[in-house]
């Protein structure tokens, strides 16, 4: 007789719920007891997204929002007696007054852009695993969203310290809404508040750093948190853990694991802050409109968008009177709306093109999914060609190169590159997964080599055996 039958009905359901396999979809004793190493992508980012939250508050009460012209007289001499505006002297002010000061700006800059780098790592190993499949498409757009909030957020944190790359940051956010058709030059009076740079635009930016795009991450966060809770966990299928190894130590303490890495991160981030110098604004001086900074680059998360624009022929075309600047127009709006256009929409074009509608719980080897894994392959090299791009000059210099000749190529390599990435990636998954399917036939080849009585000789193949159980993540 089964035991759950006799007993009581709370009971037979605690037993149930407590025997649960790691095949069922719902559910997350399991799937949190043995995470694989890129499932912390996503939880870097939420504890990156704390430490942000905690230096911006202590970094608000100390900086000045304003544009107005004052005079330096702090404690940086070489800067005394000179026309800053107050944005600029309460960062110099927090750098060198304020106890502390200097390593919650640096912590701050440094968190930011692990944030960043978790989410597209994050999004990275969703696509490669089609982890964005039913029921999970909301999932996928939500990261993508975390990333345009990070990136918008890293650009108007740039902007706030009015130094000479937050000028440089402002004549890029001109020149893209200048390039607008129709209301561009409109629309730039508007978020500048009149002429460039106008007064406005630091105090714009500043409540729509510290409010509007944190409290829009803390959203899609609190979202994501209820569609897990909903669908449940991704899972790999891999070969079964044994006792002793980091899945059994996360299945006995799952908390005490995300509290130890919430920890790790927060060590890491203060240890950048501590001895990585970042957005030194006293070396790059207060901005002023017309000067220019040499060596001066964007953050890494917008390289992309200087390279496009650096590779950009001088492109100008006049439609009824009015003129149209594609070598800004392309590369900083077209170039970059339409990739996470196609990004954002990938799960529906797959299923459209394949023709798969149904509910996928558990995640794929990208070898397994050569088309996709080609199709990502060529989306990185074209992100990546894009961002190296963006050192054209010092390619050129250290090289002892041509600036035209390096242009050039890169203007060639953006389109041939991705083809022959997705060529050659998926080239590779076929022959990987065509090994694999040889060796479950066959066997696998030992390189041991045995002679029959006959005087024949042969080579012995040891059986593949796979034990698959479930590896969960959120």
């Amino acid at each position: 007789m089964d035991e759950r039958k006799t007993l009581p009905l709370r009971a037979r359901d605690g037993l149930v719920k407590r025997m649960r396999t790691p095949a069922q979809p719902r559910g997350s004793w399991r799937s949190r007891s043995a995470d694989h190493w890129s499932f912390l992508f996503g939880e870097i980012a939420v504890y990156a997204f704390v430490v942000l939250l905690v230096t911006g508050a202590f970094l608000t009460v100390f900086f000045e929002p304003s544009m107005k012209e004052v005079t330096y007289d702090g404690s940086y001499g070489p800067l005394r007696g000179v026309q800053v505006s107050e944005a600029y002297r309460s960062t110099l002010d927090l750098s060198f007054e304020v106890r502390g000061g200097l390593l919650m700006r640096q912590v701050h800059h440094w968190a930011a852009l692990v944030f960043i780098a978790a989410i597209t790592l994050q999004l990275l190993r969703m696509f490669f695993t089609g982890a964005y499949r039913r029921p999970r498409g909301l999932n996928w757009l939500i990261w993508i969203g975390l990333l345009v909030l990070g990136m918008a957020a890293g650009v108007t944190g740039t902007i706030l310290p009015d130094d000479m790359l937050s000028g440089g940051s402002l004549g890029l956010v001109q020149g893209v809404t200048q390039s607008i058709p129709l209301v561009g030059t409109d629309l730039t009076g508007l978020v500048f508040g009149g002429e460039f740079p106008g007064d406005d635009i630091i105090p714009r930016s500043y409540w729509l750093h510290i409010l509007a795009l944190p409290g829009a991450t803390i959203g899609l966060f609190a979202l994501r948190g209820r569609l897990i809770s909903r669908h449940g966990h991704t899972r790999f299928r891999t070969p079964a853990p044994r006792l002793g190894t980091f899945q059994t130590a996360r299945m006995a303490a799952p908390r005490a694991t995300s509290v130890a890495m919430f920890l790790a991160t927060c060590g890491v981030l203060t240890l950048l802050g501590t001895f990585v110098q970042i957005n030194a604004i006293w070396q790059f001086g207060p901005y002023k409109p017309g000067d220019i900074t040499a060596g001066a680059v964007p953050g890494w998360y917008m390289g992309f968008l200087d390279g496009a624009i650096r590779i950009m022929p001088g492109w100008e075309l006049d439609v009824a009177g009015h003129p149209l600047t594609l070598a800004v127009l392309v590369p900083a709006l077209i170039v970059p709306g339409a990739f996470f256009t196609v990004l954002a929409a990938y799960p529906a074009l797959e299923r459209r093109l394949t023709g798969d509608h149904n509910v996928h719980h558990y995640l794929d080897r990208p070898r397994d999914a050569a088309t996709r894994t080609g199709v990502g392959a060529a989306g990185i090299t074209f992100y990546g060609l894009l961002w190296a791009a963006a050192a054209n000059d010092q390619i050129a210099y250290n090289f002892h190169l041509s600036l035209f000749a390096v242009t050039w190529f890169f203007r060639i390599a953006v389109f041939l590159g991705p083809v022959l990435a997705f060529v050659v990636t998926q080239r590779i998954c076929l022959f990987l997964t065509n090994r694999e399917k040889h060796e479950a036939e066959h066997g696998r080849e030992t390189g041991r080599i045995l002679m029959s009585a006959e005087g024949g000789f042969s080579e012995i193949h040891e059986p593949v055996r796979r034990e698959l159980t479930a590896i969960g993540s959120d």
